[in-house]
């Protein structure tokens, strides 16, 4: 029996990263919430997260710079980042490293769950 993907969310506000967990979860994905992208560098899970959800503006490493990092060290995890409010910057930033999606927080859960399933899909297809 193959295992379900491995989620890792990564956000400091606790609620919004339990409601993206329980969202996710709820669609059968296993999850990780991370409250700093330092914990989640740290935490021996990026080799088995399948996909991650980020919270663009963090403390500390921020979720463009997680993904610059991630990348520099040739882990290209797909990656839909989380934005408090509809930030076109920020949505060409993300996408020009690479993210699948820059959602805003409003955006919904079916939004959310049709981006984790675009991330996911080339795999499904390999």
């Amino acid at each position: 029996m193959r295992e379900n993907p491995l989620v890792s969310i990564v956000g400091d506000n606790d609620s919004v990263g339990w409601a993206v967990a329980r969202v996710i979860g709820a669609a059968g994905f296993r999850i990780l919430v991370f409250p700093t992208a330092e914990e989640f560098i740290v935490s021996g899970q990026i080799d088995s997260t399948a996909c991650l959800v980020v919270d663009l503006h963090l403390p500390g490493m921020g979720g463009l710079r997680l993904q610059r990092h991630l990348v520099a060290a040739g882990r290209h995890i797909p990656v839909v980042f989380i934005v408090s409010r509809a930030d076109e910057k920020a949505r060409a930033r993300g996408m020009e490293l690479g993210a699948v999606d820059v959602l805003d927080r409003a955006s919904g859960d079916q939004a959310l769950l049709k981006a984790i399933q675009r991330m996911l899909k080339p795999m499904d297809e390999g």
